[in-house]
């Protein structure tokens, strides 16, 4: 006898929302943000490892990084919005600058103790434009088959293309890493965190009540 065609269903979606500035907003605010960046290179503040450095932890204080602030504290706000997360106030609570010079990358890594994380793409240029998501259920490489052609449903990482004025966000416990800069310039990205404001008193009693 035929059957119906099987029905798929999808558990469990890890997202990565992205938004992309227009040119005319990215483009001033780049510059403005890559004039404060090369003054705080130039004057030895931040830390540098090989052909990486970066900066401190707290730039989204700085007047300077105002104007990004904004564009993350909304991009957030809709993040909450379609996860259907009520009456959840948030801060940034890490915002730092990465530059990663030609040979220069990170390795995975995830973003403990936040509840998101993100990106934003200062400069980019091919052989520095891409992010990698790790799978974030180690069990699948336990049995990993030979497959005819790499999907999203069979693959370990996702390799994610960036450019000037874009902004992610993704969980913060979502692995990922960045591959070596094989470009002759330097690629330049914001990246920071954000947590919910007295989670402790506010968000973490249980969720069955009393």
């Amino acid at each position: 006898m035929e059957t119906a065609a099987p029905e798929i269903v999808r558990l469990f979606p890890t997202f990565v929302w992205c938004r992309r500035l227009e040119q005319a907003c990215y483009e001033s605010l780049d510059l403005a943000l890559m004039a404060y960046v090369d003054s705080l290179v130039r004057s030895g503040v931040g830390t540098r490892t090989g052909a990486a450095w970066q900066s401190g932890h707290q730039q989204h204080r700085k007047p300077a990084f105002a104007a990004l602030t904004a564009h993350i504290e909304r991009a957030a706000r809709d993040v909450l919005a379609f996860l259907k997360v009520a009456d959840a106030p948030f801060h940034i609570t890490g915002c730092w600058v990465n530059v990663l010079d030609p040979g220069g990358a990170h390795a995975m890594h995830c973003h403990p103790n936040n509840f998101l994380s993100g990106a934003y793409y200062l400069r980019t240029q091919a052989g520095a434009d891409t992010i990698h998501f790790h799978d974030p259920r180690p069990q699948t490489s336990v049995i990993r088959p030979p497959v005819t052609e790499l999907t999203a449903y069979n693959t370990d990482q996702v390799v994610l293309p960036v450019s000037e004025g874009t902004l992610l966000l993704f969980p913060a416990w979502l692995a990922h890493s960045v591959p070596p800069n094989t470009s002759a310039q330097a690629r330049v990205s914001v990246s920071f965190n954000i947590m919910f404001d007295d989670y402790d008193t506010t968000m973490s009693p249980p969720l069955w009540g009393n």
